[in-house]
């Protein structure tokens, strides 16, 4: 019987030998015991608290005094915090997923002593959340305010951002990841004169590029009428912006008050096709760091709404551009359709400290682009080149002369296919690998084998419609001590349950699969990866942390039984089809509380943006233990006990695999 089962004598006698630890574990000075836990992270500290008792009093001690509190992979609700997270003077840092709370947690999340403050899906809140942080937490460095009042009926007003600006006196760095023109449309820029002179990054969600030109104009100094001063914020460094249009003018603003500018990052999405007012012209490009400073530069045009590009730059544009941008260490250049392998071989050749590159929609760049580059000393590590539909395996070759690269992105290069990986092959510290939508074979894929598949965390084989069954074999049969983490099959129509069944066989450690629309995927798939055992420790699917299975065509309402506790004991985000019936996604829901669901075929994960830049480090806490702890074990919400028939389910699943 399995041994998350009950009612044997070997589960007695397991239960017994539990409890003589315990007892024997109230024997050690608490004080010690609390030491000890308070250097784990908190989803580690609630799995040792579910184990004992004496563990569970040391937490309880713990959370009043431990400095660092970040719980982002799942959302608690009001009573669940209540118990985490008391009143602590020692708190600096506190990082949460607010999708499940409301106004009534504002008084737990805004501790005074916080210096750190990361709350993420604040949709339920109003703008009284920004006040408070404003009123309690006066030390405050750095603050992350995500999705705030984006529900119906909430609200943020002007007098709230300025009390948060003017009381907040040590703020470094203020990320307002929401759409700040719905509410601050009116005298959005006089406020930020009380703002934190010590300010240095700012990142705004959405704002419009008249906002940011009104905020970041240079003032008029009141003694002397006739001389410009520098923008109220004369300390950013690092500046992203998401606007509805890229524009000279607020270009030429950014470029010109900004004196301390190292990073700008903007990106746009207009519903309508720019004019000539409000587009960004060769003009504009050549504004673009006048002090010097620039070290990172990313100016991108989303299709979001609209196929549009920045037709109105071409190669002059990034000539003069790049005459100013010498010390460029990375850039990101999105949309520009009318630039051709001149304008993108200057970026190249002027810019020696260049270790990151991405171009997308580069609808003119070649081949020619790469031809040369062993001649100049470029050491590049991030390389993304998406929708570059006119590149061949010949600059993938060139391109791999810098075998420094550990991030290479191709998606929907569709002239690339296995000449190209045989280059990528020969690549020894690649760490994250995009190939969606490239014509590439099961035995192209044999070129990765050798020596790419070892040093792996991230492939994505998304929509690349060759590719069998047989591209798992390939990849995986009889390798050992992977590090993949993240693994993408999706919109592969010839993937059926052998390959899943491959995989599973194979034990790679993959945290994070999707298999979404893939119509030969079936329930033998989701009971094979159930059984699967990546080490020793014998859970099922025990590394999963994400499984997309939208859309699969094969799958039933009896696969839901393998979703449920104890399977998948690490599940944190699912995917599966909208016509799913509403009861079983209730079920589950009551079975897995902390699991989230999504059923319209969004795309699902830790970060929804895009992180093939590796900029971010995820961070996979040990969470497993909440649910019996705080929950309550067994019942509906605890973990599911296995009963007989569930048992003899299990011992086939692990013939199958076999």
């Amino acid at each position: 019987m399995d041994s998350t089962g009950e009612g044997s004598g070997g589960g007695k006698g397991e239960a017994a030998e539990a409890e003589g630890e315990g007892k024997r574990l109230d024997r050690l000075p608490e004080a010690l015991v609390c030491t000890i836990m308070s250097k784990l992270d908190v989803g580690s500290i609630c799995s040792v608290a579910s184990t004992c008792r004496a563990f569970r009093a040391s937490a309880s001690h713990i959370f009043a005094f431990i400095p660092n509190f970040h719980l982002l992979e799942i959302a608690l609700s009001i009573d669940l915090l209540r118990r985490l997270l008391p009143r602590n003077p020692y708190l600096r840092s506190l990082k949460l997923d607010c999708e499940r709370l409301d106004d009534s947690a504002i008084s737990l999340l805004s501790q005074p002593a916080l210096q750190e403050l990361y709350v993420h899906n604040c949709s339920d809140f109003t703008g009284k959340l920004l006040s408070q942080i404003a009123s309690n937490c006066a030390d405050l460095r750095c603050l992350y305010l995500g999705s705030v009042a984006e529900k119906r009926g909430r609200a943020i007003h002007i007098s709230d951002l300025e009390d948060l600006l003017s009381r907040c006196k040590q703020l470094e760095a203020l990320v307002l990841m929401f759409d700040v023109s719905l509410f601050f449309s009116h005298n959005f820029a006089p406020i930020w004169a009380s703002a934190s002179q010590k300010l240095e990054c700012l990142e705004i969600g959405y704002v419009s590029s008249v906002m940011v030109t009104d905020l970041l104009a240079p003032n008029l100094a009141p003694k002397s009428p006739n001389s410009l001063q520098p923008s109220i914020l004369p300390g950013i460094q690092k500046l992203i912006l998401s606007v509805d249009s890229i524009t000279d003018i607020m270009v030429a603003t950014i470029s010109n008050g900004l004196l301390s500018l190292t990073h700008l990052d903007l990106r746009d999405a207009p519903f309508t096709e720019p004019t000539i007012v409000t587009d960004l012209t060769n003009s504009g490009l050549e504004l673009v760091n006048q002090h010097g400073k620039l070290k990172h530069l990313s100016l991108i045009r989303s299709q979001q709404y609209l196929i549009t590009y920045f037709r109105r730059v071409n190669d002059l544009g990034l000539l003069m551009m790049a005459d100013k941008c010498a010390n460029l260490e990375s850039i990101s250049l999105g949309g520009f359709c009318r630039v051709t392998d001149s304008g993108f071989k200057t970026i190249l050749h002027s810019c020696s400290r260049l270790y990151k590159l991405k171009v997308c929609h580069g609808t003119h760049l070649t081949d020619l682009v790469f031809h040369d580059i062993s001649a100049t000393s470029l050491s590049l590590t991030h390389v993304s080149l998406r929708w570059c539909y006119l590149l061949t395996s010949h600059a993938i070759g060139n391109l791999v002369s810098n075998m420094q690269l550990k991030v290479l992105d191709l998606r929907e290069c569709k002239s690339l296919g296995d000449e190209a990986l045989k280059s990528i092959g020969t690549l020894p510290e690649l760490k994250a690998l995009r190939l969606d939508g490239m014509d590439i074979s099961d035995f192209g894929l044999s070129s990765l084998r050798e020596r790419v598949i070892k040093s792996l965390t991230s492939l994505s084989l998304r929509g690349c419609k060759r590719l069998t069954d047989r591209a798992i074999t390939v990849l995986f049969k009889d390798t050992s001590n992977l590090e993949l983490q993240e693994l993408d099959l999706s919109n592969i129509p010839s993937l059926s349950d052998e390959g899943i069944l491959s995989l599973a066989r194979s034990r790679v450690p993959v945290s994070e699969l999707r298999i979404r629309q893939c119509p030969l995927i079936g329930d033998t798939s989701i009971m094979a990866l159930a059984s699967m055992q990546v080490d020793d420790d014998q859970r099922h699917g025990n590394c999963l942390r994400l499984l997309d299975l939208y859309n699969c065509g094969g799958i039933t309402q009896l696969a839901y039984k393998w979703l449920k506790n104890p399977y998948f004991p690490r599940l944190r985000w699912l995917g599966i089809a909208g016509s799913v019936n509403r009861d079983i996604i209730d079920a589950l829901a009551r079975n897995r509380p902390f699991l989230r669901v999504t059923c319209h075929g969004e795309e699902i994960g830790p970060e929804q943006w895009d992180n093939v830049d590796g900029s971010y480090a995820q961070e996979f806490n040990e969470v497993d233990g909440i649910g019996g702890w705080l929950v309550g074990e067994g019942g509906e919400h605890g973990f599911h006990l296995l009963s007989d028939d569930d048992d003899d389910d299990d011992d086939g699943n692990h013939m199958m695999l076999e």
